[in-house]
């Protein structure tokens, strides 16, 4: 994400090299969501070249390669997880979890397959599960099972919040692609570990985006209170404004948790001049 075309030259500086766009990126938000990965298994010199760009206490989510999660779902894939966590061991503590987005077909009858996968898993990585399937959010039955197999291994539910997206129609092409793409799936808000991750979307309009996230705002700073570590990513149709969006969505839980640390002063997007 931190390439994203209309971040360039707006909030970010332009043009920049490869080797500092991720740089910049950190002084905005203090977490990504590692998309890329889920294209391909990304070589290790890349992976290290993001470590030096960033803090150690940066959290990179890494999404796990779809080959993975919904070629294989799941099952046989002992050679090309291992090829992955050897590719970004240079992260260290910065891998805050290893994002398993599965399928909309992934149904409870396939949380066994779940559970065997994260059982293999080392240790040393925290694991966040994001599913689609609406039984997981209707049938109780099904969310106790997925529920007793992710705090079974210390694993975390990510919901993915798109209820804003949904409660009224479309009103441009980002929104129409979003509604035809983005899982239509009820909202959740329960955390099962002290890391929560939260993946909310709202609209092309900022102040429908601030008004779906206010529920968010609320348990996130309950999760605070209650010491946990929770990491929220924001997102819009178009992501245009997602990282403004994003630094006002921490202001918000800062005014309810005046404690709460800010984030970095965000690198300028120009050189300083005089005149």
């Amino acid at each position: 994400m931190w390439t994203h075309a209309p971040w360039q030259g707006r909030f970010l500086p332009h043009p920049l090299p490869p080797g500092d766009r991720l740089r910049s990126y950190a002084t905005w938000c203090d977490a990504v969501e590692g998309n890329t990965t889920f294209y391909a298994t990304p070589a290790r010199s890349a992976v290290e070249s993001w470590a030096r760009q960033t803090a150690a206490d940066f959290r990179f989510v890494v999404k796990l390669p779809k080959s993975i999660t919904h070629e294989r779902r799941l099952v046989g894939v002992d050679e090309e997880l291992h090829s992955f966590l050897e590719a970004i061991e240079p992260l260290g503590s910065r891998a805050h979890a290893l994002w398993v987005q599965l399928p909309a077909s992934f149904a409870p009858a396939d949380v066994g397959a779940l559970a065997a996968f994260l059982r293999g898993l080392p240790r040393s990585h925290r694991c966040a599960v994001e599913v689609r399937h609406r039984a997981f959010f209707e049938d109780p039955r099904s969310e106790r099972l997925l529920e007793g197999v992710l705090a079974g291994a210390g694993a975390e539910w990510v919901p993915f919040d798109t209820t804003t997206l949904f409660q009224s129609r479309p009103t441009s092409d980002a929104e129409r692609d979003a509604w035809m793409n983005k899982p239509r799936v009820p909202r959740r808000s329960v955390a099962l570990t002290d890391r929560p991750i939260v993946r909310y979307l709202g609209r092309d309009s900022t102040d429908l985006t601030v008004e779906g996230w206010q529920r968010w705002i609320g348990t996130v700073t309950e999760w605070l209170r209650e010491g946990r570590s929770p990491t929220v990513f924001v997102h819009t149709p178009d992501n245009a404004d997602a990282l403004m969006l994003a630094r006002r969505f921490h202001d918000d839980v800062r005014a309810c948790l005046p404690e709460l640390e800010p984030l970095p002063e965000p690198a300028p997007t120009g050189p300083l001049t005089l005149f």
